[in-house]
């Protein structure tokens, strides 16, 4: 095929696009925040400035998604339809196809009621049938803004237990915890601070971009969610927000402080997301030769719990062709996006 193929991941909070030329290497990753709850008129202009950016008009392109689940909707299926009309105003009807889950692609023209939830929040799907093509055992683990995937594949064959958002949270192989939108108040209600085991203030006050700005783990080109009190990005912004939830004044002078606060709340978070990398590790039947494949802005934690599981660990972007790891944002931030593109390309 010497058609480009535009991958979409069409989310909640942020839209990603992997664009494929005609032999399947990734000339483009692109990631944008679109604030979907808000309203569908944020996806009309995030779909336009993203065409805007790019050379898309003569692509075919592949549509996966997780937005149809935000509050501006009321049905999953008012979700899809909505979505899926957005990407064909904005493009050739005649040329977007929607990823339908173990059904393959569906031409968006012929979507009916009936399909909605097999289309809806398939995107993690995508990753994994690339992902069990490529390796026999695997563990792929995708961290991203907001949430993780935890999903388990043996001797080339998906080994996963539920396919819905219901099912998912359920099996645990849907966590909801990511590194950038995810509140501080979800991952810990205590800590240990200044010396002493305390209760944290169950408000609003910081989020998890937060911690990763203090430890310096956040990729800047990753950090695209406002603030949880609208201010800014920086590290003392940042601790200032951490520190609100302990009731201790914030001082300047108190970094170290607050940079032992955020360590622990880092590692807090990478003991929930590793206890349910061993509830899906503990299902497999040849655990000793799975490795753990990493990919989303917060594969970074994968590396680590890798390491502490003694598993081997393998990046998402070692299964693509070459591609350009210089970029901000590359395939592995956006594998949803480069999987339905692959998929839809019939690059394997």
């Amino acid at each position: 095929m010497n058609t480009q193929i535009a991958g979409w991941d069409i989310g909640g909070a942020h839209v990603k696009l992997a664009l494929l030329d005609g032999s399947g290497h990734v000339r483009t990753v692109a990631q944008q925040a679109c604030p979907l709850w808000k309203g569908v008129d944020f996806l009309h202009s995030t779909l336009a400035d993203l065409a805007g950016q790019f050379d898309l008009q003569d692509c075919q392109h592949a549509v996966t998604m997780t937005g149809e689940l935000v509050d501006c909707f009321t049905s999953r299926e008012q979700g899809v339809n909505a979505i899926v009309q957005a990407v064909c105003e904005q493009f050739n009807a005649e040329q977007v196809s929607v990823f339908a889950g173990s059904r393959g692609f569906l031409p968006a023209a012929q979507i009916q009621p009936a399909d909605c939830m097999e289309i809806a929040s398939a995107n993690w799907l995508a990753s994994l049938l690339m992902v069990e093509k490529r390796l026999p055992n695997v563990l792929f683990v995708d961290i991203g803004s907001t949430t993780s995937d935890i999903l388990l594949v043996e001797n080339h064959q998906l080994k996963v237990q539920g396919f819905t958002d219901y099912q998912r949270l359920v099996s645990g192989e849907l966590v909801y915890t990511g590194i950038v939108r995810t509140a501080v108040m979800a991952i810990a209600q205590e800590a240990e601070f200044n010396g002493q085991q305390m209760g944290l203030m169950a408000e609003y006050f910081a989020t998890m971009a937060d911690v990763y700005r203090l430890t310096g783990d956040l990729n800047e080109a990753h950090d695209q969610s406002d603030t949880a009190d609208g201010a800014e990005k920086s590290i003392s912004a940042s601790a200032r927000r951490l520190s609100r939830l302990t009731g201790y004044e914030f001082s300047e002078s108190d970094h170290a402080l607050w940079l032992a606060f955020a360590e622990q709340l880092k590692t807090k978070q990478i003991q929930k997301i590793s206890l349910a990398c061993v509830r899906q590790l503990q299902r497999a039947e040849t655990r000793s030769a799975i490795k753990l494949v990493g990919a989303g802005v917060g594969r970074f934690l994968v590396r680590d719990i890798a390491r502490d599981l003694g598993v081997d660990y393998l990046d998402f972007t070692e299964l693509l062709p070459a591609t350009d790891k210089t970029q901000a944002i590359d395939a592995a931030d956006c594998a949803p996006a480069a999987a339905v593109a692959y998929l839809a390309g019939g690059f394997g």
